[in-house]
């Protein structure tokens, strides 16, 4: 079955929305919501390619997932920067007019590219950079290899060299937003020569990110790209592309996760909502990650380090001229602040809350996600009753789904089975219940553990209301994706092989994966970022 012109769907709405609206930034968002995440789920050893066979009815449903629209969406982007839009066009339109009213399968949209375009159309792997001045050129060396997020794979046992042919480009801090190579790598490795490089400028691989794969810098040249993040000369997309790699190979054991805390530290000048969002939630994924260690705290502390300038920029009310991407951004960042434990952030957002309830000043949209994550998360059985109130009261479901979403964010065990309960009751439509008990297992750890066996109490009854659906897949993605203990992959595993559930088959076996994953990465990192955040709160040695 074809999944690319389900790709092709997502990419050219992206496409439209830049053509009519150029001041929305849309492909930085673009790199965040559908680029990295289709980056993250291909890298899975349970991942399945653009096409895929379906056996069953029930696999369907499946492969409806981030790789058929996002990675698809991503490849369309890819090569459309590749062949040049003049020659996508031709190429489409070639297609289009031999396969009227018949059936085409993928390789016939590659026949009429590269027919359109004279250039061969190719594939996910990992670029590894290193540089050497000579002159006033710039010799770069760049080798291909396959990445995966269990970290590298040696190809020696297969028999063949894993070779994909990747477009290169590569630009310069005299003009980050323009490419002054483009190459095609279709060999292993390869050296290219930069002319026109003075020893003091940096240069990075894929401007604008549009090129599917993974870059691993040398330390060197990841060093002299800091100053393109600190003073905003890299292009918002490029910055969080940076990022969003360093986070992946950090994961896959490929570097230290205090490299990625560092290069993190950089964006203290950061002003893009979308550069943020993408940060926050690798954040938010390392925060969970370390739910399971003794020091916890200082994650929140360096989360509250990072985001308190940005918060004092913004405040809390909106200023003259402000667009929705810097409602969007305050939303972020006053959430960020406030679930992480900023005093003035918790007293500000108790305040307003106190307020809203009385009605004395009602709080806007903008404002009431973070401002109820902040009370709830710091608040007792009268916060948790008081929001259960306003749900009951809310006449718009807009108003009940926010509710929902952050009610597990409540820390007493006692509150959170309340929550639980909730979820399943008549107060809760349906299709809202897996956004309920998701909530509660991404807050805490004691919530991902009881959310958990409710999932497995209630199982039959979950599964009776969702069967055959994505709610399924979703509701298992949302429990046990945090876990990070070797065992609760065999038992999430046991649990599945004795509770089938053929529409989530191919999620359940990606979440183990996850959880084995993770529990590496905790072993692997856990003691090296422990020292690194003790040592960012001891006072310098004179």
């Amino acid at each position: 079955m074809t999944l690319l012109c389900i790709g092709f769907a997502s990419w050219i709405e992206y496409l439209c929305v830049d053509h009519c609206f150029p001041e929305y930034d849309i492909w930085t968002q673009f790199v965040s919501a559908d680029y990295t995440r289709a980056l993250d789920l291909d890298a899975l050893d349970s991942s399945h390619p653009i096409e895929v066979n379906v056996g069953h009815p029930s696999e369907v449903d499946e492969i409806f997932d981030a790789i058929s629209y996002s990675k698809g969406a991503s490849v369309i982007r890819m090569l459309h920067n590749y062949i040049g839009d003049e020659d996508f066009r031709k190429g489409m339109n070639a297609y289009l007019l031999k396969f009227q009213n018949k059936n085409a399968a993928t390789e016939d949209l590659w026949e009429c590219l590269e027919e359109a375009s004279g250039k061969p159309i190719m594939g996910f792997p990992i670029i590894v950079v290193d540089e050497e001045q000579q002159g006033e050129d710039r010799i770069v060396k760049i080798t291909q290899k396959k990445f995966c997020a269990s970290g590298p794979q040696d190809d020696a046992g297969e028999g063949e060299c894993s070779n994909w042919m990747v477009p290169i480009s590569i630009c310069s801090s005299e003009d980050p937003t323009c490419s002054k190579l483009k190459v095609l790598l279709d060999r292993p490795e390869t050296s290219i020569t930069v002319s026109g490089v003075r020893p003091d400028q940096w240069i990075k691989v894929n401007p604008g990110t549009v090129g599917f794969y993974r870059i691993q810098y040398s330390s060197s040249m990841l060093e002299s790209l800091l100053p393109g993040i600190r003073d905003l000369s890299l292009q918002p997309v490029d910055r969080l592309g940076l990022q969003n790699d360093l986070f992946s190979l950090a994961r896959a054991g490929m570097l230290s996760t205090v490299e990625v805390l560092k290069l993190m530290e950089a964006f203290v000048n950061e002003p893009n909502y979308t550069v943020w969002s993408d940060l926050s939630c690798n954040l938010g994924v390392l925060s969970c990650l370390l739910s399971h260690t003794d020091f916890h705290e200082e994650i929140q502390a360096f989360i509250r380090e990072l985001f308190t300038p940005i918060g004092l920029k913004l405040g809390w009310d909106t200023k003259p001229g402000e667009g929705h991407l810097d409602a969007l951004l305050r939303s972020l960042v006053l959430g960020k602040l406030g679930k992480a434990g900023h005093k003035p952030t918790l007293e500000e957002a108790r305040r307003r809350f106190k307020d809203h309830v009385e009605g004395k000043q009602v709080l806007p949209a903008d404002l009431r996600s973070p401002v109820y994550l902040t009370v709830l998360k710091h608040g007792d059985s009268a916060t948790l009753e008081t929001m259960l109130k306003l749900h009951k009261q809310a006449d718009m479901q807009e108003e009940k789904n926010r509710i929902e979403r952050v009610l597990g964010a409540i820390s007493a065990p006692d509150l959170i089975q309340k929550v639980l309960t909730f979820a399943l009751s008549e107060e809760v439509r349906p299709q809202d219940t897996v956004s309920v008990i998701g909530g509660v297992a991404g807050s805490s750890r004691q919530g991902r553990k009881a959310a958990w066996k409710f999932v497995k109490d209630n199982w039959e009854e979950l599964y009776n209301r969702y069967q055959g659906g994505f709610l399924i897949s979703r509701l298992v993605k949302l429990t046990v994706d945090g876990f990070a203990i070797d065992k609760m992959a065999a038992e999430v595993k046991s649990f599945f092989e004795s509770h089938p559930a053929p529409s989530a088959e191919r999620t359940v076996q990606q979440c183990c994966e996850n959880i084995l994953l993770n529990a590496a990465w905790l072993k692997r990192d856990a003691d090296d970022i422990q020292q690194y955040l003790l040592q960012r709160k001891s006072p310098p040695s004179v």
